[in-house]
């Protein structure tokens, strides 16, 4: 015997719509085909050159061993390798190089550009990479690679951020990952110089690093302050980066 067909149904529950479009966890530039570009490529292959042309012949008037300690110097090879992989990646065409990785180098050309405006360009004896004692003649050779690796590069790799890059690609938790060379390079410099001869012209690089005449207490002061208007600096590049207009509309 059945059961008795109950009277009062209940109300069966709605079928339930399409779902909700949910943000992409992937933006869409990551999608978008590259494109080849071949005068950014152009651009950035010379600044490549530029910043190779200058270390090479710092490297031809000075000491291998002393011009490779310069900070300027490390970062205009590393400025010359970064735009000439991204000059490849834009010519082929590719993804473009991490954003950790040139908004580094950027910062590093910046520091590099601002501390020789700032601090070295006007100080007694002049500022020199081969250890020269008088100030280099104007067009001479010596002063030529000044301007190109303190101002040329910089410049060029500042022109290539704000005219070639796209916007908002650097992140503020980048910046304090950016800090770790400079502060690798105070501890070589520090530990290559208590390594070195006092008599040795060539122990301190930089004045302001100078341990032997400010004593340590003060160079690590100094050393302080640069730090801290170097995450400065890369914390104004991440805020211009989100709030400049895009100069592309494809990544390069």
């Amino acid at each position: 015997m059945t059961a008795p067909i109950p009277r009062d149904i209940p109300d069966l529950p709605a079928v339930p719509g399409p779902p909700l479009l949910l943000p992409a966890p992937v933006p869409a530039t990551a999608v978008v085909a590259p494109v080849r570009r071949p005068l950014v490529a152009l651009f950035r292959l010379l600044t490549a050159l530029a910043a190779a042309g200058g270390v090479a012949l710092e490297l031809l008037l000075g000491s291998p061993a002393r011009i490779l300690s310069y900070f300027s110097i490390q970062t205009n090879i590393l400025l010359a390798v970064v735009m000439f992989l991204s000059a490849a990646r834009a010519w082929r065409p590719r993804r473009p190089l991490p954003s950790g990785v040139t908004g580094a180098t950027l910062l590093y050309a910046l520091i590099t550009a601002l501390v020789y405006r700032l601090l070295l360009a006007h100080t007694t004896p002049p500022f020199s990479m081969t250890g020269a004692t008088t100030a280099p003649l104007r067009w001479h050779g010596s002063w030529a690679t000044l301007q190109i690796l303190h101002t040329v590069t910089p410049a060029a790799a500042l022109l290539d951020w704000l005219l070639l890059t796209p916007a908002a690609r650097l992140h503020l938790r980048q910046a304090v990952a950016w800090l770790l060379y400079p502060l690798a390079y105070l501890a070589f410099s520090l530990t290559r110089a208590a390594l070195l001869t006092p008599s040795n012209p060539a122990r301190y690089l930089y004045p302001f690093l100078d341990a032997g005449t400010h004593g340590y207490r003060s160079t690590l002061a100094n050393a302080l302050l640069l730090g801290l208007g170097i995450y400065g600096l890369a914390v104004l590049l991440v805020a211009l980066d989100h709030t400049r207009p895009t100069p592309v509309r494809r990544r390069v």
